[in-house]
Parts: C-alpha cells; sequence; structure tokens
C-alpha cells in the first residue's frame, strides 16, 4: 500500500517570500532592530544564500545578535504575531490547496528549511503542517545563543535531518515528494523520489527535465 511522504521547503515554495527576511523586517519595525543598514546587511547575505554561498554559521551569528537580551518567551511571541500578520498572507494559494487536500487524505507533511527552528515550526503550525524542521540552536540561560545545535537544515544537511527524522517515525514511507525552489536544496532533490521545482531560482532550473523532477509556476 502506498504511503507517500512530502517534504516542503519554506521560504519561496510554500510562501512567497523568505520567511527570514520578513521576520527581520518586523523586528526593526517592532524597534526590536535598531542598528543602521541592517536589512541592507541582510539582504546582501541572502543574496549570497541565492547563489548557493552563504556561510551559514555567519548568517545566524548576524541574524541572532538583535534577539540576544530577549527570553525565547518574548521571542516567541514576537514570532507568533509576525507570521499572522507577515508571513500567512503570502501563502502560494496552490500550497494551501495542495495541504489541505493532503491533510484531508491522511498523507503525513514535513517543512524542511533553512531558516531558525522557532520561526519554521510557529509557520509549519499555521499551515497545519504537523511536523517542521530548522536550524536548531543552542538556548543559554533562557535566550537563544547563535550556537546551532546539531546538524543544520541546510544544503546536505537537510537530507541528514530528514534522514534523522526518519529514522524516528514508526512509519515507513514509500515515497519522498518534495518541493523547492532553491539551488540549496539540491542535494534532497537528488534524494527524493520526486522532485518539484517551484517558480525554481536558475541555477536550479538548470537542473531540471530529469526523471520524476517537474517544474511547477505557483502564485498567491
Amino acid at each position: 500500500m502506498s504511503n507517500p511522504l512530502y517534504v516542503f521547503d519554506m521560504d519561496e515554495t510554500l510562501i512567497n517570500a523568505d520567511c527570514a527576511m520578513l521576520w527581520n523586517a518586523f523586528l526593526v519595525d517592532k524597534g526590536i532592530i535598531n542598528e543602521p543598514g541592517f536589512l541592507e546587511e541582510d539582504k546582501r547575505m541572502m543574496s549570497l544564500y541565492a547563489k548557493g554561498e552563504m556561510d551559514m554559521e555567519d548568517y545566524i551569528e548576524f541574524s541572532m545578535a538583535p534577539l540576544a537580551s530577549l527570553s525565547t518567551h518574548e521571542v516567541q511571541t514576537l514570532v507568533e504575531e509576525c507570521v499572522e500578520t507577515h508571513i500567512l498572507p503570502k501563502q502560494f494559494k496552490q500550497a494551501k490547496t495542495l495541504i489541505e487536500q493532503l491533510n484531508k487524505d491522511g498523507v503525513d507533511m514535513v517543512i524542511i528549511s533553512a531558516s531558525v527552528a522557532f520561526l519554521v515550526k510557529s509557520v509549519g503550525e499555521k499551515l497545519s503542517i504537523n511536523h517542521a524542521l530548522g536550524i536548531d540552536l543552542v538556548e543559554k540561560g533562557g535566550c537563544y545563543s547563535s550556537e546551532i545545535l546539531g546538524v543544520p537544515s541546510y544544503r546536505e544537511g537537510k537530507v541528514t535531518r530528514l534522514k534523522e527524522w526518519l529514522a524516528q517515525q514508526s512509519e515507513t514511507y514509500s515515497q519522498v515528494h518534495f518541493f523547492t525552489d532553491s539551488i540549496n536544496d539540491l542535494p534532497l532533490c537528488e534524494e527524493a523520489d520526486f522532485a518539484y521545482l517551484v517558480n525554481p531560482c536558475p541555477l536550479l532550473k538548470q537542473h531540471g527535465g530529469r526523471t520524476n523532477w517537474t517544474i511547477l509556476q505557483w502564485n498567491e
């Protein structure tokens, strides 16, 4: 009996934006971040991500610095507001329809993202996806640090994290269907049984045309 697993990247795949950038802009609006040029530097670093050249440890250190004095509870309160007001309105309508159908059919789903886990898990919950994996951070003194805990869910690390997650499940899945837009996810595209390239970036699109790979055009 077929028992597929649907795995989704989050940014620019389920959401028509990069959630980490929306989050940082939200923190600027809230006055949590008031460093001049922060968003410009964020944009510069994300341009490296788009080319598959970002150093994730550098980005986490940069992006988490403004939250160093906030408790995890305070961060979570901000995350909930940001997801509701800035992120959910940008969900692709095709993603919404697909998730609703998969939930109706009882198909398991996982989000696996290179964004920090506290953001990914909140988005997953709001989208009715029960399992969400992001970059886990070490907590120190009730606050999030910029130290990555375990393997970051980035590039080849997404394959590792998914395999770790699968090993913990009681279910055995017949096929893995993976949706992404990013060249950084090429390793997981190649690992999956079926890959769906959602509005793929130019670098990923060059790898299209393979058996069991489908290019999708989604919009809000």
